[in-house]
């Protein structure tokens, strides 16, 4: 319907190739936990099961891997160090007071992880316990600085009001050109004009664990409900950021940070739900991607598409929200040329369009299978992966909520920098991908998940603790020399 294609996807070294069921690897069951793991988190408004997110990262060098994870007791972030190559544990693991793997940095001598945590002090404190963003840094093994994001000492206090996080549902990243960490993560305010209201918030950290709160790109307030946000690390502050707001749109707003910018695309809303198409609760991962060291970025998402605009009463002039054009979700993506910029259109706000969708390149249109938790990564400047989940005979509710239905696969799409699909999608019916996908110093791209049933049939709120991880990696070329199961029950179309 409105496949995009480019001339600039002949320069890619796998055009049309795909992803052939050869080149996936699978490490199943291969890392054993130091503590046990609830591999599920429910999701906001529908209950239905989210893969309870395990960060993964690997350090500049390429010679050192960690995994974070929730205990299941959700009484400490676990952070293990992980050999790169075979997947297995690297000495002991790491306790972290926390609540919440909320992102994770690998460096050459540590990590940093952002997590939340109970406030610290006095006076001014979050109401009924709620915990802040912390970011938190480990040296050879031992804490170096532990930093909180909000809570009492909020930037922007005196404006909005001060902020917790009961859910961080963002990520963490790192620039080592500017020397800044960045956290972009959901806040709701407990006092100020703000108290009782859900938006988003930026922090920037240096390297010695100061916040930076006079940083360009700072924010104490911006996307309303924000369950969706995708952030990646850029040469220099403002790093690259997008939302999916409850009004009507998402947004790349790195100049902005709010619900205001240049407008990726129309999305079916309601007060309070923005449809889950960053991944919703314990999501917001792996959503944008920057294109090897190039300025330019691909950004990955599930959508009901746009139709039928309507003026936005709430926002006001110039601000619309629309009707899905199909009540599944199907997976899109948006070639950014730098992180502030679109290749293509952006998206309209013509009050009484028939369709708000016609720039959006589908990388799916089916209306009759779902497909949730789309993630995407790099392989390098010019071939892109895009990952989904496929569930077949969905029911999928209005308003807009979530489908259910039969886990069907995960589906592998190469796509080009242009955003051009590459062969066809390979699907497997054994991986998820329930942690950050990664690139690994031999290019392969790489990231942890459970091996379990994946019921997608009815809400769940916990699943079975696991003491084990498993590991899948897909590369451009084929699999390494690294040993690794069979593919299993792959399939080479969708």
């Amino acid at each position: 319907m409105f496949k995009f294609a480019s001339l600039l996807g002949i320069a890619s070294l796998a055009f049309g190739q795909g992803i052939s069921s050869d080149k996936l690897q699978k490490f199943e069951d291969v890392l054993a936990l130091s503590d046990s793991f609830d591999p599920i988190q429910a999701a906001y408004w529908t209950g239905l099961p989210h893969h309870r997110r395990t960060p993964f990262a690997v350090s500049p060098d390429g010679t050192t891997a960690f995994l974070a994870y929730l205990n299941s007791k959700k009484s400490a972030v676990v952070v293990q160090q992980v050999d790169p190559s075979s997947f297995k544990a690297i000495g002991d693991a790491v306790n972290v007071s926390g609540y919440e793997a909320g992102g994770l940095v690998a460096h050459n001598d540590g990590f940093a992880l952002l997590t939340k945590t109970d406030a610290t002090g006095s006076s001014n404190l979050p109401t009924d316990n709620t915990p802040v963003a912390t970011l938190v840094r480990y040296t050879n093994g031992a804490a170096s600085w532990s930093t909180e994001l909000n809570g009492a000492s909020s930037f922007g206090a005196g404006q909005m009001g001060r902020t917790a996080t009961p859910d961080i549902n963002g990520d963490l990243v790192y620039s080592e050109s500017a020397g800044l960490y960045g956290a972009y993560y959901v806040v709701t305010a407990y006092d100020g004009d703000a108290s009782g209201h859900y938006g988003d918030a930026i922090s920037y950290v240096s390297d010695k664990g100061e916040r930076k709160d006079d940083t360009v790109g700072t924010n104490a307030w911006g996307c309303s409900h924000n369950t969706g946000i995708a952030f990646e690390e850029a040469d220099e502050a403002p790093f690259a950021s997008v939302c999916a707001e409850d009004h009507g749109s998402i947004w790349l707003n790195t100049d902005t940070r709010g619900m205001s910018g240049i407008k990726i695309a129309g999305e079916n809303t309601t007060n309070g739900v923005s449809g889950e198409p960053m991944g919703g609760m314990s999501g917001s991962y792996s959503n944008l991607a920057r294109l090897g060291t190039s300025g330019a970025y691909m950004f990955a998402w599930q959508s009901r598409g746009c139709v039928n605009l309507k003026q936005d009463d709430w926002m006001g002039a110039g601000f619309t929200q629309c009707d899905p054009r199909w009540l599944n979700h199907n997976v899109a993506v948006a070639p950014l040329s730098s992180k502030n910029a679109l290749v293509g259109n952006e998206a309209i706000s013509e009050v009484g369009a028939a369709e708000g969708d016609k720039q959006v390149i589908w990388i799916t249109e089916d209306e009759d299978t779902d497909h949730q938790n789309v993630r995407v990564a790099a392989f390098d400047e010019s071939n892109v992966l895009v990952t989904y989940e496929i569930i077949s005979n969905p029911t999928c509710e209005p308003v807009p909520l979530s489908c259910s239905g039969t886990f069907s696969g995960t589906g592998f799409q190469l796509v080009s920098s242009s955003g051009a699909t590459q062969g066809s999608a390979l699907t497997d019916t054994d991986v998820t991908v329930s942690g950050d996908i990664a690139k690994m110093a031999d290019g392969r791209l790489c990231w942890p998940y459970v091996k379990q049933a994946w019921d997608l049939s009815a809400p769940k709120d916990s699943g079975t603790a696991t003491s084990k991880m498993s590991f899948a990696c897909i590369s451009l070329d084929g699999p390494t020399s690294a040993s690794s199961s069979s593919s299993g029950n792959a399939s080479s179309a969708v």
